[in-house]
């Protein structure tokens, strides 16, 4: 069996006024900082391969969680990068939906179609992520890999069969472990979501 937990990265100065981040090479916050340097991985994951996009606040995430530098020790695949935003990038949805009114509702109403100009869609997302999860499923074991919102929303639409339409099949924090098994074809099936991480002792 192959297990794969993901997680979100720490929170960034976008993330906090609500701003798409897709590509944009944007640091953790200071207070994203501080959260993550209280706590650490469940000690169920000690043993597990990390895998990492290589965006910063992903990097920063990693190695605040596991006490080393820049995520040493973590295997950075370019796959596991956050959905390009294209022209919607820096934006809000508030605003987009404002401003586009009638193009933003039909876009979207397109699901897993939805793709921002000069963007990506989440099914070009799940494409990208297909070869990584096919990947883990013929090496097996457990991995956790650190990366992005919507990476985790295409895997989980992956898993449960979900167009990206109407309400989530399940409901994620983002600052828990999300734990999926992988089919030997790398399709992931949901094993236990919203894991939390741990508080980190003062001796750790």
């Amino acid at each position: 069996m192959t297990g794969l937990a993901l997680l979100r990265h720490g929170r960034t100065a976008w993330n906090e006024q609500g701003r798409l981040t897709g590509r944009a090479d944007i640091p953790l916050s200071p207070a994203g900082r501080a959260e993550l340097a209280r706590l650490r991985p469940p000690a169920a994951f000690a043993d597990a391969t990390w895998h990492v996009s290589p965006l910063v606040r992903a990097r920063e995430t990693a190695a605040l969680l596991r006490g080393t530098a820049d995520a040493a020790g973590c295997r950075v695949d370019e796959r596991l990068q956050e959905m390009d935003f294209g022209a919607y990038e820096g934006e809000t949805l508030s605003a987009l939906r404002e401003r586009l009114g009638d193009a933003m509702r039909e876009n979207e109403d397109r699901g897993l179609d939805f793709q921002p100009p000069g963007g990506e869609s989440p099914r070009s997302v799940q494409h990208r992520l297909q070869p990584f999860l096919r990947e883990l499923a013929g090496v097996g074991g457990l991995h956790v890999a650190v990366c992005h919102k919507s990476v985790i929303r295409c895997i989980l639409a992956l898993a449960y069969d979900w167009p990206m339409l109407g309400r989530p099949p399940a409901k994620l924090r983002w600052d828990c472990l999300h734990l999926f098994e992988l089919e030997a074809d790398g399709r992931p099936r949901p094993r236990q979501m919203n894991i939390p991480l741990q508080a980190r002792s003062a001796d750790s």
